[in-house]
């Protein structure tokens, strides 16, 4: 199969315990026959494991598939459940994203999407840049949680822009790692690019663009550590990719190493990543601002298992 696309989603509540060729085919309006052979080809992941046609689903399991590009036009912008409205004026709209929606439409995610989900709402957003991904100026990923700053005016998509390329903006995480860091505090200077062999992972590669992480350990656990991470350049899967290569990816985040077993224990079925500090200089005037955000109720929950087992 060629040009295929990639796409990743948490297994909604309504296909727990399908198989995974009944799953796919109400997912993406597939035939059975269709679904079926994307499993037969390894094409179906489920938490970092390659599944069978007939394997079950779990609810929450998170779900990757390469699946041929769909032919029609792209759906209408649709409502997004639970994505909170952090600050909003004539310049920017800063949004508590949730779990399981991208910045943006692209060609491999039929899903919600920060961009569908104000339009849905009735904001106004910046019209420059691509149609798909208008006023975006950064991004999180789909299983990633937290703060994002959308422009609304031409003024501030031109200049927030600007602050990102020149690095002006606090990009503040909290995650979850497995082990411990050592040193507990430090810099990860490594360069990322698309892995060699899965062109929808990224992996440090010695050719790949200049990739700066800070990081500083707040809590250790017997199995993980709470680091705080603030980054200084925003690759594509920047975090998970830095940490991984340091023999400690985020807790749940099997695409780039982790521990099963762990996540199940803990009950993570995504990265516990979360963006949760925001700051910039506001368009409009310069002034500093900068936003918070608290843990959504499945990375609050990991924690204090961890705290409980102390």
């Amino acid at each position: 199969m060629t040009a295929s696309l990639h796409r990743e989603l948490p297994v909604p509540d309504g296909l727990e315990g399908q198989r995974v060729d009944q799953a796919l085919a109400r997912l993406f309006g597939l035939s059975r026959g269709a679904a079926a052979d994307l499993a037969d080809e390894g094409r179906v992941i489920v938490d970092g494991r390659a599944r069978g046609k007939g394997d079950r689903l779990t609810a929450g399991s998170w779900l990757e598939v390469e699946l041929p590009p769909p032919p029609g036009e792209p759906a209408p912008p649709r409502p997004v459940v639970g994505m909170g409205i952090v600050h909003d004026d004539d310049d920017v709209v800063v949004v508590d994203k949730p779990v399981g929606v991208a910045a943006h439409g692209s060609p491999g995610w039929d899903g919600p999407t920060v961009v569908g989900g104000l339009a849905a709402a009735g904001y106004r957003i910046s019209t420059s840049g691509a149609e798909e991904r208008r006023g975006i100026v950064h991004r999180l990923d789909a299983a990633t949680t937290g703060l994002m700053v959308v422009a609304k005016s031409e003024r501030a998509y031109t200049l927030l822009k600007q602050a990102f390329k020149e690095r002006t903006v606090d990009k503040g995480y909290h995650a979850l790692v497995q082990g411990h860091p050592d040193p507990s505090r430090g810099t990860i200077d490594a360069p990322i690019d698309r892995h060699p062999k899965h062109d929808w992972r990224f992996a440090v590669v010695s050719t790949g663009r200049p990739s700066v992480t800070h990081y500083d350990t707040l809590e250790a656990f017997p199995a993980a550590s709470l680091v705080d991470v603030k980054l200084e350049t925003g690759r594509t899967h920047q975090i998970r990719v830095h940490f991984s290569a340091m023999r400690h990816p985020l807790v749940g985040d099997m695409a780039y190493g982790a521990d099963p077993t762990l996540a199940a224990r803990l009950g993570v079925s995504r990265q516990w990543l979360h963006a949760m500090r925001l700051g910039f200089a506001h368009p409009a005037d310069g002034r500093w601002v900068e936003f918070t955000s608290t843990y959504p109720a499945d990375l609050a929950g990991a924690l204090g298992r961890l705290r409980d087992e102390a």
